[in-house]
Parts: C-alpha cells; structure tokens; sequence
C-alpha cells in the first residue's frame, strides 16, 4: 500500500496559496487556485488534485501560463459572448466566465460564455455549481489534447473532455455531475505510475491499441471512450461547443498538459448559464422531488440505500473537513520540492 500523509484543508490551501504567490499570481489568482486543487483532493477527485502543482508551477516558471493574466471580451451578443483568456490560470479564468455567464442570464434568461487561450481548469464541477448556487443550471466543459480514437480506430482523435451539470434544488444542495468522457482520467493513469500500481485494462490501450494494465504503455497510448461510440460522440460535441466556436484550439490543435511547459496549453471552455429560478420559482422544488424519487427507489441489495452521482464527492469533502485530507507520498514531495524551490529563489515564503 503507497504511503499517505493527512493534512488539514486550510494549512494546504494556505501553502498552496503560498507558492502561487511566490510564482507570480495576484492573492485572489493564487487563493482560487489553491483552493480549487485542494478541494479535489478532498473530494477524492487527486487527478485534479495537488499532484498538478508540478504542471501549473513548471509552466508558469516557463512562461506558457501567465499568472497575472485576466479574461478579455472579443466578442459580444448580449447572451452570447467570447473570451480570450491569454493563458492565464484556468481557475481564475473559468470563474470569472462562468460569473460573467450568470450576470448575463440574469438580464437575457440563458447566456454562454465560450473561451480560448484558456489554462487547464481543474475540476469542471466547482463552475457549474456556481451557477446552481446563483438559482440557475450550471452547464461547464472543456476541450484537452486527443487522447481517444473512435470506437474501433487506432487514433487518438478528440480528448476526453471532461463536462460538469449543477442543478439547484429546494432546502438541498445542488445536484451536480462531473465526468469526463473517458473510461477513466488521464490524471488517474498518471497518478498510479506514480504510485506504481496497475490500472483496470479497460481504462486504456498501448501504443499499439491493445488494452494495457501498465500506466506507463497507457500513457503511451491512449484513454478509451466511456460506453463505446455514445462517450466519443459526446467528446465530440464538446469540442465543437467549446474549441470550434470559440475559435480557440480543438483536436490535435490542444497541446498536452504534460508536454512541452514551454508552449501553451491552448484549451478552450464552455459555460452555460439557464436562469431557471427566474422564469419559474417551482423549478428548484421539484428538482428536489426528482432527485428524492432517486434516494428513495429500492436496491437490489438489502440494506443498500440509493444515491445520486456526485454524492460519494460531497461525502468525501466532509469527511476530509472533518478527518483531514490524505495525499500520496508522491504528492507531497512535490508539494515539499516546490516549496524549498521558490524558498531558495525568492526567500522564506512564510513571511
């Protein structure tokens, strides 16, 4: 079993927050990123965890991101608008969209945000839920480099594109889905070579598409689509929403996030804001009374009790509030490296 270590939510975020202020970012840049990372790795979610801080951290040392960086309108229907991200955070960016998204559904009932030169983003659920939490539907996606072929093929052709619904509800907290659109992430593989542990063979190929056990050949390989042509299809559609109507990057034109730090990442995102509230004050009740027919429908297995997806997240979160957050041995040391880097460059980042 791969050693772990507990910390408390806030001392990490405060480091976290620590280091991106070091590397450049402005407080609320470096706080909204922390906190995103952070937040994954409580909600069990380490993909999109603290094991990116040597991702973000190398690349802005590298200049492919750029953490002063704020969004710029280029283009603007009203409800439908177009942002230039200029490579800056893509927690920062993505919530300054989404929010821009919002205050737009407030005067026009539904508005979409779509953004290029646009930074990885972590978890897309924390933008839709936004939203949900304004008294709208939050809809959030994001194009990444290919890493699936079409069912059958022998070439990666679209990414796995994660996409996030958040739905407010009456007296509960918002339903929220957060997927991305392969078998399993690219963040998964690469933490269990980390760790050097085996992944399931339905998560990816090797180079020569045959199904892999070993992280290593699957990232030299590629992701398999979640349920065959209907997870590619969906890929798909979310790189035409978010890369070809942006007119940012789409397919082969995304660059890996692991690849060269020195040239940008050239992600494009989508939000959706639906003013659900507003055209109906009925809407929030009965998604309640939808999502308790879920929690209230009968299992197969005795004493086994229903639960909507995303459920097993928000436990975790509060469990991790409560317990604290455990990180691999792997995650650590990169967070420890990092900090003894910046502190050698630009001094005792505790003061």
């Amino acid at each position: 079993m791969a050693q772990t270590n507990v910390f408390q939510f806030n001392d990490l975020v405060t480091r976290t927050n620590h280091l991106f202020v070091a590397a450049g970012a402005s407080e609320r840049a470096a706080r909204l990123t922390a906190e995103g990372l952070v937040e994954a790795d409580a909600r069990g979610l380490p993909s999109h965890g603290l094991m990116l801080l040597p991702v973000y951290l190398g690349r802005i040392e590298q200049g492919s991101v750029d953490p002063k960086s704020v969004n710029e309108i280029v283009g603007d229907l009203g409800a439908l608008v177009s942002v230039d991200c200029h490579n800056g955070l893509g927690q920062v960016s993505a919530q300054d969209a989404m929010e821009l998204a919002i205050v737009r559904a407030r005067d026009h009932g539904v508005a979409v945000v779509v953004a290029r030169n646009a930074f990885h983003f972590g978890g897309a659920y924390r933008y839709a839920a936004l939203a949900a939490d304004a008294g709208m539907i939050g809809v959030a996606a994001a194009n990444t480099r290919p890493l699936m072929p079409a069912p059958g093929g022998a070439k990666a052709l679209v990414g796995n594109n994660p996409i996030a619904f958040s739905i407010p509800r009456s007296g509960e907290s918002p339903f929220t889905f957060d997927f991305a659109l392969s078998e399993a992430a690219l963040g998964k593989v690469r933490l269990a070579e980390a760790e050097g542990t085996d992944i399931p063979s339905t998560w990816a190929t090797d180079s020569a598409g045959l199904p892999t056990t070993n992280p290593t050949e699957a990232i030299k390989g590629m992701l398999l689509p979640a349920g065959g042509t209907k997870g590619f299809g969906l890929a798909l559609v979310v790189d035409m929403l978010s890369g070809v109507l942006s007119g940012g990057g789409f397919g082969a034109n995304v660059n890996g996030l692991y690849a060269d730090f020195s040239e940008p990442y050239n992600s494009s995102h989508f939000f959706l804001a639906i003013n659900a509230s507003a055209l109906d004050e009925g809407f929030a009740e009965r998604a309640t009374l939808l999502a308790g027919e879920v929690l209230s429908s009968p299992m197969i297995e005795h004493g086994a009790t229903a639960r909507l997806p995303g459920d097993r997240s928000k436990r975790n979160y509060e469990q991790s509030l409560r317990d604290g957050i455990r990180l691999k041995r792997s995650v650590v040391q990169d967070l420890e490296h990092w900090e003894i880097h910046l502190n050698t460059r630009n001094g005792d980042l505790s003061k």
